[in-house]
């Protein structure tokens, strides 16, 4: 286990990103569009355990200001 706070492993939230999307069907309720597949877990968590790397394709979502 990593004693520096800044080694540790952040999870990418996929709810921030703008390819995330939910699916509505049971079994695999989230997916991301840029990679194309769908998940019974968030993205970020499939393409980390699958390259071992952090997904390079996030992309922050821009909040809709309000008036």
């Amino acid at each position: 286990m990593a004693d520096n706070k800044s080694e540790e492993i952040r999870p990418i939230n996929c709810f921030s990103c703008e390819h995330f999307y939910i699916t509505y069907e049971q079994k695999y309720p989230y997916g991301c569009r840029i990679i194309g597949f769908k998940s019974a877990r968030m993205p970020s968590v499939d393409v980390y355990i699958n390259s071992d790397m952090e997904c390079g394709l996030f992309v922050q979502k821009e909040r809709k200001q309000t008036e």
